[in-house]
């Protein structure tokens, strides 16, 4: 696997099960995946030679990040190594722009976009379909980062002239009025099997996924199989193999309108490391290595993920002690660390809470359990219950 992160690192959990053995090319050897598998090579994802050694008598060659230079990749396949998913499907998450315009021409549903090669190039966006747009790096930005939304015309021309002066391309879009953020997490084997979970609902703050409930509440049958369908052809069409996951916007009016594609496991597809039969980690293995594909449904009604975000300060009490307090007054927390250093807004961990009896119809049940994964992703972060509980001075499980 090339990246040595936490999806790496989470994959790794899932190949001991399968009795496979994860090798990981990670840049330094503290990297999340680095410290638990024993077999790293340390190098750059973007050094071709340190990518041969990674492949080195591997059975299949995946990802944990989407970075690698696809013309590498392509001479690492001209040399006989099984790379999934391959470099022509990869491609089109790695480029934006290339994206949107394979998804135009399948007849997906995606927003106005435009390139951007200088400044005149988004003000005659914004006449022609309003403002205010979406500014893109076409390669490179996630979690909020390389995304610029601006309703300025005078903004959007120091930002075009900023990023175009570093180097970096950009291209523009509409900006979608939308009800929410789903994601239709799906896998395609080699020859052409593919599984769909249920479809989530993803809930960003400042740019970054915060919490994920699955499957999404309040969703039509019929748009939740739309979006499944979607999500299966779009697979189908690219070529992907290995887990996939197409972000989507659900406008105000019902509608669905393709935002990002992730060939990989993804944040969106964390809960099912305990609500669902086969977590995207094992299904992504099957993919890869062509075993058929596992069993996709949920094991509950809710499955509540919220990440675990670096608070601006770390706290003073340690990991160990903030775990420790958290099973004590939440046993069913089911709780993901990194092993990743602290800090503001960096993706730590995650918590899943499993739904126990009770019905995703019901307002009351979702917000009861969307509250108690916060509260434990807030207090793993900040040493902090949202509620206001005294750890030292509760009894029982404060629940």
């Amino acid at each position: 696997m090339i990246g040595g992160g936490q999806l790496a690192r989470m994959t790794h959990q899932a190949a001991v099960a399968l009795g496979q053995s994860l090798r990981v090319l990670s840049g330094t050897a503290g990297e999340p995946a680095a410290l638990v598998s024993p077999d790293v090579v340390l190098g750059s994802h973007t050094d071709l030679d340190a990518l041969r050694r990674a492949a080195v008598g591997a059975h299949a060659l995946t990802f944990d990040h989407e970075h690698v230079p696809t013309e590498h990749l392509d001479v690492l396949v001209a040399e006989g190594v099984n790379v999934q998913p391959p470099p022509q499907a990869l491609v089109y998450a790695q480029d934006k722009l290339a994206m949107r315009r394979k998804l135009r021409e399948l007849g997906a549903p995606v927003p106005e976009f435009a390139e951007v090669t200088w400044a005149e190039d988004v003000q005659k966006f914004g006449a022609e379909h309003g403002w205010p747009v979406v500014i893109k790096a076409v390669r490179g930005g996630y979690d909020g980062r390389g995304v610029w939304i601006t309703g300025d015309p005078e903004e959007a021309e120091r930002i075009v002239a900023r990023e175009l002066d570093r180097g970096v391309a950009l291209m523009v879009e509409q900006k979608v009025e939308m009800r929410r953020e789903l994601s239709a997490m799906v896998a395609r084997s080699p020859f052409g099997q593919g599984a769909t979970w249920p479809v989530v609902e993803t809930v960003q703050r400042d740019g970054q996924c915060a919490v994920v409930l699955a499957p999404a509440p309040e969703l039509s049958s019929a748009v939740a199989e739309e979006a499944e369908e979607l999500a299966l052809r779009i697979a189908s069409v690219l070529g992907v193999v290995g887990a996939m996951a197409v972000e989507l916007f659900e406008t105000v009016d019902g509608d669905l309108v393709v935002n990002e594609l992730a060939m990989r496991p993804h944040n969106s597809g964390h809960w099912t490391m305990d609500g669902a039969r086969t977590s995207q980690f094992e299904q992504h293995l099957r993919a890869v290595l062509d075993y058929p594909l596992g069993d996709t449904s949920a094991l509950v009604p809710l499955t509540v993920m919220a990440n675990v975000l670096g608070a601006e300060t770390a706290p003073e009490m340690s990991m160990d002690e903030r775990v420790h307090h958290l099973f004590a007054r939440m046993p069913d927390a089911k709780v993901h660390l990194y092993h990743k250093g602290e800090r503001p807004h960096r993706k730590i961990g995650h918590v899943n809470l499993v739904g126990g009896a009770g019905s995703i119809d019901d307002p009351e049940y979702v917000a009861a359990l969307r509250e108690r994964a916060e509260r434990a992703a807030h207090w793993l972060s900040h040493a902090e219950w949202t509620d206001g509980w005294d750890e030292h001075a509760g009894d029982g499980n404060g629940e």
